[in-house]
């Protein structure tokens, strides 16, 4: 069994402490692969691209974009798009979205290579939606702009995720990522608790969970057994006891001062897709003096 995340996150009692988490995936992408360049048709091009772009970027954290396999394999699909509008449950597009083996299969396969190539020497996150925000983007998909999300919607989509997870549980991960982001929507402060069911399935396999904030706050601060960590504008995060990812993107990338880093507390930054290498490789050594 791997090291949790939470063995790595400020103020645990590890070794090695994560000071930098990046969100890089679109910038690396477009940089070794092109601007129309995708790395999940097999394992071995993503590992190809992988271990370029953790060479390049020498992150504090692997992380592997699931909702990205998933974006790629509906283009490559387009047929089961078509599908996810065939009902008018709000949970369906989901659950067919998320319902085929052979994404499954490319996403075990993926991070079988990873977990080889890391070797162990940085802790490996699965990154994705959070099960509100992967439902909302699957209505989108479908075609609906009247989307309505009720309280057993969100619990239902967080089955479908846990389901997604429970077919990668044999392989070391550390910890997953929960993104809430929805561009162009508010859909209210986050209930956590709406999320139990996967949340059960990180504690039952020892996942440490984290979940990014968009503009919307937490509805409550979850207890820490459940989410180890809360990454946000520094707005956000004011009363939690867990760790702590001051998203500094905005400052960073505009070259403001940064504020120095508080107790359990770590940078989190989103690398913009459009920036060139030795204007990203500046700006992120100023994070890691």
């Amino acid at each position: 069994m791997s090291q949790g995340l939470v063995d790595f996150l400020a103020g645990s009692q590890g070794d090695r402490e994560i000071r930098v988490w990046l969100k890089s995936s679109a910038y690396t992408s477009r940089l070794l692969l092109g601007e129309a360049g995708e790395p999940w048709r097999s394992a071995a091009e993503y590992l190809a691209y992988f271990s370029q772009a953790h060479g390049l970027l020498r992150p504090d954290v692997a992380v592997v974009e699931v909702g990205e396999l998933y974006d790629s394999w509906l283009a490559r699909h387009p047929e089961l798009q078509v599908e996810l509008g065939a009902k008018r449950k709000a949970t369906f597009p989901l659950r067919k979205l998320l319902e085929p083996i052979a994404p499954r299969e490319v996403l075990a396969e993926v991070l079988g290579a990873v977990v080889a190539h890391l070797r162990g020497q940085v802790p490996l996150v699965l990154a994705m939606p959070s099960p509100r925000a992967w439902l909302y983007r699957a209505n989108l998909l479908a075609g609906r702009d009247d989307i309505c999300l009720e309280s057993g919607d969100i619990e239902d989509a967080a089955m479908y995720v846990a389901d997604l997870l429970r077919s990668v549980s044999q392989l070391p991960i550390a910890g997953l990522l929960f993104e809430e982001d929805i561009p162009d929507c508010a859909l209210g402060p986050v209930d956590v608790e709406l999320y139990r069911p996967v949340l059960n399935v990180a504690h039952h396999y020892r996942w440490s969970v984290a979940i990014r904030l968009g503009s919307e706050p937490l509805q409550a601060w979850p207890n820490e057994d459940d989410v180890q960590a809360i990454i946000g504008a520094p707005a956000l995060l004011e009363g939690g006891s867990c760790a702590i990812g001051v998203d500094v993107g905005a400052a960073l990338w505009s070259e403001e001062n940064l504020l120095p880093l508080g107790e359990k507390q770590f940078y989190f930054v989103e690398v913009p897709r459009s920036h060139q290498p030795e204007q990203v490789l500046e700006h992120l050594a100023r994070l890691r003096v």
